[in-house]
């Protein structure tokens, strides 16, 4: 393994997303895919808790100082069912963690739980949980964030090939970039000959490829198409789950993605880590990144992102048209 920019936080989140990929595939193999259903009524797996047990368990080793803000936490398990999937996630982790037994994997996962400090970790265990659950587009996504800016992000997004075509059961990408540095890919099962990401040269907005989720909860839609009108686009969006959406725009297979609230939720705003991990990785790609009022998206304010409305990514080129037409719809 030969990454460009020798930093132990990179190396650490390399080592631990690749071994998260092939705790996801064992578990995929031997159990398949289903889930549960939270409180908030999002879907939630096996994987997603196995995988956050398994790198909190890593963090704590290499990085123990270190706070981890994740998405899942083990009040889950308190109910019958819930006891029965932590025995599934312990049978899992302990594949990869030989001392791993119920009481600890629990705690592993509720290292996840801990308040954002001047320098912590975010992480999605599996995001994009729905493309998960059809055997489709999902990454695991890790960021480490310090006072308030994104040092090291990384993503690994095992059904998409060559950061750009989505490859069910391939090679997959890891996509990994470290502040100030450039952002890189490379085959997420052999994880070496890293490859540079750059964004797209596009300039005329009516060539403008956009991003869009599968999910219409997800994003409104016809704000979405407002927005393409105005700037003339007329390409058919790529739909895609997950922060592999960002790994596609920065590798230059799409320039533009709006992340805004659906029409049923508009007072949504985002979480951490549902954008920190890929926002460096555009941004070191030479893309740009902003709220719709063209301020810098704001990553110390907690887990949710309250400052913030609404985020637009884009190749650089293509963000002063795009938030144009933001503004005048």
């Amino acid at each position: 393994m030969s990454f460009p920019v020798l930093i132990p936080e990179a190396e650490f989140g390399i080592r631990s997303l690749c071994q998260a990929a092939r705790l996801i595939e064992q578990i995929r193999r031997e159990a398949g895919v289903s889930s549960l259903t939270k409180m908030d009524r999002s879907p939630v797996t096996v994987a997603d808790f196995a995988v956050q047990a398994l790198v909190a368990y890593h963090l704590a080793k290499e990085f123990s100082r270190d706070p981890l803000v994740a998405e899942e936490n083990s009040s889950i398990f308190k109910t019958s069912e819930g006891a029965k999937i932590l025995e599934t996630v312990t049978h899992f982790v302990k594949q990869f963690i030989p001392e791993a037994r119920a009481g600890s994997v629990a705690e592993w996962v509720d290292r996840g739980t801990a308040d954002p400090s001047d320098r912590f970790w975010v992480m999605d265990p599996i995001d994009g949980t729905k493309g998960f659950l059809r055997g489709e587009q999902y990454a695991i996504a890790l960021a480490l964030i310090e006072k308030g800016k994104v040092k090291v992000g990384l993503l690994a997004c095992p059904n998409l090939k060559d950061a750009r075509s989505p490859e069910i059961g391939g090679e997959g990408t890891l996509a990994v970039a470290v502040r100030g540095q450039g952002g890189w890919h490379t085959s997420l099962k052999q994880p070496k000959g890293f490859r540079p990401l750059r964004v797209s040269r596009r300039q005329k907005s009516s060539e403008a490829v956009f991003l869009s989720s599968v999910e219409s909860r997800h994003t409104d839609r016809d704000r979405v198409e407002r927005v393409m009108n105005k700037l003339e686009a007329h390409t058919q969006p790529i739909a895609m789950d997950s922060l592999a959406k960002y790994v596609l725009l920065a590798s230059g297979g799409a320039d533009i993605l709006l992340r805004l609230p659906s029409a049923p939720q508009p007072q949504h705003r985002e979480c951490i880590w549902d954008h920190a991990p890929g926002a460096i990785i555009v941004e070191e790609a030479g893309g740009k990144i902003s709220d719709f009022e063209g301020n810098a998206v704001d990553d110390s304010t907690g887990r949710i992102l309250t400052v913030s409305r609404g985020i637009l990514v884009t190749n650089a080129r293509l963000h002063a048209a795009a938030l144009e037409a933001l503004k005048e719809i």
